[in-house]
């Protein structure tokens, strides 16, 4: 008889959705993690689902964004990670932001609460021979584990540096210069309309700022670790290095914005923060991460129009991401090929994100379940925001070249008959979200059968 228990090594958001999904099929499920026991440096507790980087789990339209059609893909399954965050939002604009600590203790209470669900605490540091895991260990991978993944596999690890955006304490901000706004004054709501906090920069200061920036002390790399960014995480001073003008037409942008105190004065750069915490007393610099060194960062930031005298909650800071190269590695159950009773899921597969790495979980547990239930399950169609994922992480994107990946609608198939380029570009996104829709429902309905 074939042990009907999964192991799922990690509590990130891809094992807590893995554990969940599985869970709900009638699997039982052991749960391992290595925190509180052995932690890392950009943890602070023991719960599952930690928000190590920003609160966002981003756009939340489902019609004309890739983001917010994953969101919507994962709701329909049942999803925890969602159903969470829906239960601790936070005003955002469009974004889907939550507030982290109560998001991730709500996450390990519901996960403690199923009867099918034990929870083993401590490091696993080689791939397991016999039953079924699910490694979802994330861009943290402790050094041993990671040691043995590379054995296995026989490759080299791929790593890129992702950066953690500072956090601000907003009584220390000066709202006589800040002041509150979405960008477009986006938001059904006044409270979603001033979502953001925005602290405008005249060209003297922006400048002045840029050269602060590029002079500033940065993080050195250890021997033989190469900074390989993904660009949906840069830092800022990789960005500034980039071109002087970079950050001004990125994260510090001054579209749709009118300054509240000089509506007359156009910006020249505008820096954002968002709530943090549902309290409000914590904001985040929005694409603010950054390598620069403790001293020199704080001393950058107070540069900012509004941040003079900012004190901070936590500064930003930088770690390494191992990733496997998938389309070589992966079959498309989420298998390691070479050890099949074996699967990964979250970031460590090259997705990159909350939501992109707990859809991996969920997946994973979804296909773990279905195998060890004796039903074939083949993964979403690749028209649907997770199959688009899949299809690409296990062969459609190229392996030399293979690098962390968000959704996006690039990866899904084109649409016949519809109208290319910026014009074209919402009547196309309606129509790939309306075709995922229908497909991920026709697929949950056999799924589920």
């Amino acid at each position: 008889m074939t042990d009907k228990t999964l192991h799922i090594v990690g509590g990130g958001m891809a094992g807590s959705e893995a554990a969940w999904q599985a869970a709900h099929m009638g699997l039982k499920v052991v749960l391992h993690e290595m925190r509180p026991e052995v932690g890392t440096f950009a943890h602070h507790t023991g719960n599952f689902g930690e928000m190590v980087c920003s609160n966002s789990f981003r756009s939340d339209d489902d019609e004309q964004n890739a983001v917010g059609l994953l969101h919507w893909e994962m709701r329909a399954a049942n999803g925890l990670i969602m159903a969470m965050a829906h239960k601790h939002r936070l005003p955002a604009g469009g974004a889907l932001a939550v507030d982290r600590d109560p998001f991730s203790e709500s996450v390990t209470a519901a996960l403690k609460a199923l009867p099918n669900v034990s929870v083993e605490y401590g490091e696993i540091t080689e791939l397991p021979t016999e039953g079924t895991w699910i490694f979802a260990t994330g861009p943290l991978t402790s050094p041993a584990l990671g040691e043995a993944i590379a054995r296995e596999t026989g490759t080299d690890r791929l790593a890129f540096f992702d950066a953690i955006a500072p956090i601000v304490y907003a009584e220390s901000i000066n709202m006589d210069v800040a002041w509150m706004q979405s960008r477009y004054d986006k938001g059904e709501t006044e409270e979603e309309q001033k979502a953001y906090l925005n602290c405008p920069m005249t060209k003297d200061q922006y400048e002045a700022f840029i050269d602060a920036l590029l002079a500033a002390e940065k993080t050195e790399f250890h021997e033989n670790e190469t900074a390989g960014y993904f660009d949906g995480c840069l830092p800022i001073e990789v960005m500034a290095e980039r071109g002087r003008e970079t950050l001004r037409f990125g994260p510090m942008k001054p579209i749709g914005l009118t300054n509240a105190h000089q509506p007359d004065v156009k910006p020249y750069a505008v820096v954002q923060l968002r709530r943090d915490n549902k309290l409000g007393t914590l904001l985040n610099i929005v694409g603010f991460q950054t390598k620069m060194k403790y001293g020199a960062q704080t001393a950058v930031l107070k540069m900012i129009p509004g941040l003079e005298n900012a004190s901070f909650a936590r500064l930003g800071g930088i770690h390494r991401n191992t990733f496997l190269n998938s389309p070589t590695l992966l079959d498309d159950q989420m298998r390691l090929k070479s050890r099949p009773n074996i699967r990964f899921a979250g970031q460590v597969t090259g997705v990159e994100g909350y939501v992109e790495s707990a859809a991996m979980g969920l997946l994973a547990g979804r296909l773990a379940a279905a195998e060890l239930l004796g039903h074939e399950m083949g993964p979403p169609p690749g028209t649907t925001a997770m199959g688009a994922l899949i299809h690409h992480i296990t062969g459609g994107a190229e392996a030399k070249s293979f690098q962390p990946m968000n959704v996006n609608f690039g990866l899904f198939p084109p649409l016949d008959g519809m109208r290319g380029g910026r014009k074209g570009r919402k009547e196309r996104y309606k129509g790939y979200t309306d075709r995922a829709k229908e497909e991920f429902t026709a697929w949950l309905g056999v799924a589920e059968v």
